[in-house]
């Protein structure tokens, strides 16, 4: 495709400006719960929508925003979702309970979608030499932003209140929209056709109904009318979708491609591993700004639960950049189980040494080293499984799964919190930290057991630096809480 003008000088400081507000809004997620919960006088588990809500968004925009960024209309789902988090920004600062601070972070979900849109307009409209190192760049911004926002986000709720942490989400949004709005192009890709309106409300309605049946199955009672009715709702509407999505001529994603063991093997366990990375990072992040009055727990700050992300982040950022070395040391076969069971060793390692601030910072950063090679591992094993024709549809998929790993995971921890919090209490015991995470570890290994037996399309040789890089870029971002872009 070619640009319709020259690109302004300023375009792609533009984009990485773009990038960072996806990072920041992705920032004001696990750390800001106890926070939100004490704010709000909510229980913790309740508290926990105000991340599953945003993470349910980004799971259902995404590859719509996706899809309308490969179009004519790219510059139009730019400035709209810029428009829709800053808005949500604003509800959820001005939020006077829990229902309205949802909606607001619910709206912020759609930053989620905004990292692929920044990538396509500046593969559309740099220079053929620049795209590459460009979307690296933003790769790394985004992922690198994220890191560096969870503790500023929790610097600023921390000396100016949980308000002021969504005002600033709200604010850089706002200025990255009026750039954006002065500096991007419109594009002039080729129309991409219909979006199928049909799948996108089945899949939400469907996920929403599934998610809110998980969180309050213990609340209601797993065995309530109320709670028989959402689970039999959300299993009718998914099942809905599915058919919708085979019979459909523009599905919103390639269900068919599951018929590839190799995609089948990446994309369960990019479920498993989403769901075990949120529970890690809600919980770990939760327990360690528990006061100690409660029996455990060191009364940190949100500052300080920002900074045990710290780790995570870098780790990640590290380890997605050592897949090719790794490989010819334990064979490619091995690097995603290897992956899996170092997610799992964090957990046990956790559930069993949790008496020093210091073990929340090792077991974060194993998660990060676990996550950073699966995430980069797992692109390059369904690209090679594909046709070249549907490598954007397999990876558009991937990116959903993920996402709804993401939110099962925030929605089990909210379970599981809920589960061990006495009737009239405001924080759970401890028990419920210990249980999640033991089973993110055995969710872990299995899907690191299931990865060594499912059959895998042998590597191709020679290598890909393409592929390479492409792993790399997604597992920074997945890495993040955020998706990465599609393989032309």
């Amino acid at each position: 495709m070619t640009a319709t003008r020259p690109a302004s000088p300023l375009l792609l400081p533009v984009l990485v400006g773009v990038t960072f507000v996806a990072a920041i809004v992705s920032s004001l997620g696990a750390p800001l719960i106890p926070s939100i919960s004490e704010t709000l006088r909510v229980p913790l588990g309740t508290a926990q929508w105000a991340l599953t809500a945003t993470l349910l968004v980004g799971a259902v925009s995404s590859p719509i925003m996706g899809r309308i960024g490969d179009g004519p209309h790219q510059r139009a789902a730019l400035l709209g979702g810029l428009a829709a988090v800053a808005a949500g920004g604003v509800v959820a600062a001005l939020a006077p309970s829990l229902p309205v601070l949802v909606a607001g972070r619910a709206l912020q979900g759609f930053a989620l979608g905004l990292v692929p849109v920044a990538m396509a307009s500046a593969r559309e409209h740099l220079p053929r030499e620049r795209v590459a190192p460009a979307i690296a760049l933003l790769s790394v911004s985004a992922a690198g932003g994220v890191g560096a926002g969870y503790p500023v986000a929790g610097l600023v709720a921390e000396g100016l209140g949980l308000a002021a942490a969504f005002w600033l989400g709200a604010g850089v949004s706002l200025a990255a929209l009026a750039v954006a709005l002065a500096v991007v192009p419109r594009s002039a890709g080729r129309a991409t056709g219909p979006l199928d309106l049909g799948g996108c409300l089945l899949l939400t309605a469907g996920l929403g109904a599934l998610l809110v049946a998980i969180a309050e199955g213990t609340t209601w009672g797993w065995t309530a009318p109320a709670e028989l009715a959402l689970a039999a709702a959300a299993a009718v509407l998914l099942a809905v979708w599915v058919r919708h999505q085979l019979r459909s001529p523009a599905p919103l994603v390639e269900l068919r491609l599951l018929r590839h063991p190799a995609v089948l093997t990446g994309d369960a366990c990019a479920v498993v591993l989403g769901v075990a990375m949120y529970l890690f990072l809600s919980l770990v992040t939760e327990h360690v700004q528990t006061p100690p009055s409660a029996g455990y727990g060191f009364g940190a700050t949100v500052f300080v639960a920002g900074l045990t992300l710290l780790p995570f982040s870098v780790l990640t950022l590290a380890v997605a950049r050592t897949v090719a070395p790794l490989s010819r040391l334990v064979g490619e076969r091995a690097l995603l189980p290897l992956g899996c069971a170092i997610v799992g060793l964090a957990g046990a390692f956790y559930a069993l040494f949790h008496d020093a601030l210091w073990e929340a910072f090792a077991a974060l950063a194993l998660v990060g080293a676990g996550i950073g090679l699966t995430f980069a591992v797992i692109p390059g094993l369904i690209v090679r499984s594909v046709p070249p024709s549907e490598t954007g549809s397999a990876m558009g998929f991937y990116q959903v799964v993920r996402y709804v790993g993401f939110s099962l995971g925030s929605a089990l921890a909210a379970t599981l919190l809920a589960a061990h919090t006495p009737a009239g209490a405001h924080l759970p015991s401890q028990r419920a930290y210990v249980a999640g995470l033991w089973v993110a570890a055995g969710i872990c290994l299995l899907a690191g057991a299931v990865a060594w037996l499912l059959p895998q399309r042998p590597a191709p040789a020679p290598a890909d630096p393409a592929l390479a890089r492409l792993g790399e870029e997604d597992a920074e971002l997945g890495g993040a809480g955020l998706v990465g872009v599609e393989r032309p």
